[in-house]
């Protein structure tokens, strides 16, 4: 029996490879959105985040996450993805 490959991606913030399951997928929609992907297969430009909130705070200062996504970003959607990886973490 094969062992099932386990699909690494890199975190835009901290350049690790994790596990595709721990990150969070950012992605910006061909309407020019930003939104959380929670099931990985959302059309448009994509970037990961490492599921933890003092990575979410150097993203907002360093600017990663907009620089990847080329787009500048609301503080609401920093909002909603701090509200997403809070729940994911319960």
């Amino acid at each position: 029996m094969k062992n099932k490959k386990i699909v690494l991606r890199t975190c835009c913030v901290t350049r690790e490879k994790l596990p595709k399951n721990e990150l969070l997928r950012i992605v910006r929609t061909p309407e020019g959105e930003v939104k959380v992907d929670l099931t990985g297969k959302m059309n448009g430009r994509g970037a990961y985040l490492k599921r933890d909130l003092t990575v979410l705070e150097k993203t907002k200062k360093t600017k990663s996450l907009e620089r990847q996504l080329e787009i500048t970003i609301s503080d609401d959607v920093y909002e909603e993805i701090k509200n997403t990886i809070t729940n994911l973490l319960i």
